[in-house]
């Protein structure tokens, strides 16, 4: 747990040092480190000089360095240029093998531009690199030590089945744009220029990595992720079951980064960054996901303030309402009722008085308890995810959560007003906060 909390603090640290170089690019950068530490390779989409290849440099430079590689690729793009030339010493001992030192298969970390452009004699030995860290040299299966790759290109690949398996192996994917924001123009020019210091090393990667492996996702999540299959697939948005499997391991990854064994709500949150093909279609997707989040945060509050269960009591009397009530009635004004039924409906309205009483009281103490968390709502949240940012827009959230609670607990008070012409005693609630 000490050497997560000693990550978490080294991930704060390159927050901050990323950010006052790269303007407005704050998801973007958790997005990469989180990408980083779950051995995905993350694909930008974005038009030249929005900093994508010195963004790559800047997450090599933070953790030690180790061996760089970058390249542009174009449709004349050799597989020599990429990794590496042929070696004539071993073509006279008819041995087909690469010199692969100083090349993508030797690279730690690696930058490819324009990766689409990638001819078919390259595009097979990219695909066991990016998803099984292999490359075929010849006879030999040679281990890539590759511990984080980025790309980037101007546009998205055609109808291609090579780039269509290119493109599936880059499960996080951005859209990064030109700065927007007339502050991001005044800092433009006076941006850090300094090397950036190793702040992370392989080491810490591996732990994070090593952790992710024991971590489990609980089944109500699991059950969020087929939802939100299912619906995409009636919209006709599919993705592959590879895909699938790894947006699970990044939640993992996350979960094993906040020192958890197990994923909660808020390791989803980046979710959506792994899901379009298209960039335009992100909009709708994320409608999509914050709706299944907005379920999944409410069924993991029920632990803390189950609302479900508050409110089936309260609609449960409330069914019965009218007949309580003209029981009261009838009681009032003297009319003649069978002892039977006198028995069971005094019987049936004592336990509604009771069950109200004690509902209400439950959920009482829970809304004050909910209240005083709501006084630091984003120091909360933070606290069950620290890759997150802008956290006051998730609070509303909670609030929205509690205003259901209090509008169960105003109708509990109302039916018992009714039914028994009196207030719940002990029931106080500041219903203005």
């Amino acid at each position: 747990m000490n050497e997560i909390v000693t990550i978490q603090n080294k991930l704060e640290q390159a927050f901050k040092l990323l950010e006052s170089r790269f303007l407005e690019r704050e998801e973007l950068i958790r997005l990469l480190l989180l990408g980083l530490m779950s051995n995905e390779n993350v694909l930008l989409i974005g038009p030249p000089g929005t900093a994508k290849s010195q963004l790559a440099r800047a997450v090599s430079q933070l953790c030690g360095g180790g061996q760089w590689y970058d390249y542009l690729l174009t449709r004349f793009t050799t597989p020599d240029e990429l990794f590496g030339p042929v070696s004539l010493q071993q073509l006279k001992q008819d041995q087909y093998v690469r010199k692969t030192s100083g090349y993508l298969p030797s690279a730690d970390f690696a930058f490819l531009d324009e990766i689409f452009k990638a001819n078919s004699a390259i595009l097979n030995a990219l695909l066991s690199i990016l998803n099984e860290r292999i490359f075929f040299n010849g006879r030999e299966k040679e281990n890539v030590p590759l511990v984080f790759l980025m790309a980037a290109s101007n546009e998205l690949p055609e109808e291609n089945e090579q780039l269509t398996a290119l493109y599936d192996r880059f499960l996080i994917r951005y859209e990064v744009g030109v700065l927007k924001q007339m502050s991001s123009y005044e800092r433009m020019f006076q941006l850090p220029t300094e090397p950036l210091p190793a702040l992370i090393s392989t080491k810490d990667v591996q732990a994070v990595r090593l952790a992710a492996e024991q971590v489990t996702i609980p089944e109500p999540l699991i059950y969020m992720l087929y939802q939100l299959k299912t619906e995409m697939e009636a919209k006709e948005f599919a993705l592959s079951d590879r895909r699938w499997r790894k947006i699970g391991h990044v939640w993992k990854t996350s979960a094993a980064l906040n020192g958890r064994n197990n994923v909660n709500v808020w390791d989803t949150v980046y979710t959506s960054h792994m899901l379009w093909d298209f960039p335009e279609d992100l909009t709708v997707l994320q409608e999509m996901f914050q709706k299944r989040f907005q379920d999944a945060l409410k069924q993991e509050s029920e632990r803390e303030l189950p609302l479900s269960t508050y409110d089936q009591t309260a609609k449960r009397w409330l069914d019965m309402e009218d007949e309580l009530h003209s029981f009261q009635f009838k009681k009032e004004v003297g009319a003649r009722m069978s002892k039977d039924t006198q028995e069971q409906t005094k019987e049936r309205l004592e336990d509604c008085r009771t069950e109200l009483e004690e509902t209400a009281r439950q959920l009482r103490g829970k809304l004050v308890q909910w209240q005083q968390r709501e006084k630091d709502l984003p120091g909360y949240i933070r606290n069950q995810n620290f890759l997150l940012m802008h956290t006051d827009q998730y609070a509303v959230k909670y609030t929205h959560l509690r205003i259901q609670g209090e509008r169960i607990l105003q109708t509990i008070q109302g039916l018992y007003r009714t039914l028994f012409d009196r207030e719940i005693p002990g029931i106080q609630y500041d219903y203005t906060l």
